[in-house]
């Protein structure tokens, strides 16, 4: 692998692995020394990356709009071009739009050939079961959760029965049939999934919870898979 190679990698894989990264998983990833990768990243430095972190801290990868973008492999387009088409699909009307404009914009950025590979694709995506659409502004929420800020709206459940519920938005899951947000509830104390369907009145106020989010949702995400283990095992009737 040639010098130039090796530090276009390390610049994918720190994009593609979950910050902070250790050095110690750099350089598993890189299959490199612990040696190369710290030089590496001081040379990345020097060509004007903006890398966050340090030894024994992990490293962050800043991205820097001075840098030459990346070019993409064909199959990186394929899934580029397939997920962006299925966020314009199952998404709000302001993501949706906002994956065509980006699905225009890279057509428009990569070589020739690439955009015509990007205009013809093989690969498309389509919803053809009617969605459940939401009444409140998702944007807001959306913005809500990267704000860290809490959210009141009135909520009706399954069974019909309404409240008013103050939460911190975490994040917002996009299944086939409805839409849901990951939320930390203030009326249960606990974490609550909420379908955006059955959610109205949605006021954004200014209590915060930044720093949070990340951890919180990271706790809720490894709540779900431990509920889905415990529902498997019951099925199967193990340990």
């Amino acid at each position: 692998m040639t010098r130039t190679h090796r530090l276009f990698q390390l610049m994918q894989t720190l994009r593609r692995l979950t910050p902070p990264i250790t050095a110690q998983s750099l350089a598993y990833e890189m299959d490199v020394s612990l040696r190369t990768i710290y030089r590496d990243i001081d040379e990345l430095r020097g060509l004007g990356a903006v890398i966050d972190g340090e030894a024994g801290f992990g490293f962050t990868l800043i991205e820097d709009a001075t840098l030459p973008p990346l070019g993409f492999e064909d199959d990186e387009l394929e899934a580029l071009v397939l997920g962006l088409r299925d966020v314009a699909a199952i998404a709000d009307p302001t993501l949706a739009k906002a994956a065509s404009s980006a699905l225009a914009k890279i057509q428009a950025r990569v070589p020739p050939k690439q955009a015509h590979r990007l205009q013809h694709a093989v690969l498309d995506a389509r919803r053809y079961r009617q969605r459940l659409e939401p009444r409140i502004d998702v944007a807001a929420l959306r913005q809500a959760a990267w704000d860290e800020v809490s959210v009141r709206f009135a909520y009706r459940d399954a069974n019909g029965v309404a409240t008013e519920r103050a939460v911190k938005p975490l994040g917002i899951v996009y299944f086939d049939e409805t839409n849901v947000l990951l939320a930390w509830c203030h009326l249960r104390q606990d974490f609550r999934i909420f379908r955006l369907d059955r959610m109205d009145d949605l006021s954004v106020t200014q209590d915060s919870f930044r720093p949070h989010r990340v951890s919180l949702l990271r706790d809720h995400l490894a709540h779900l898979r431990a509920e889905d283990d415990r529902r498997a095992r019951d099925r199967t009737g193990t340990d």
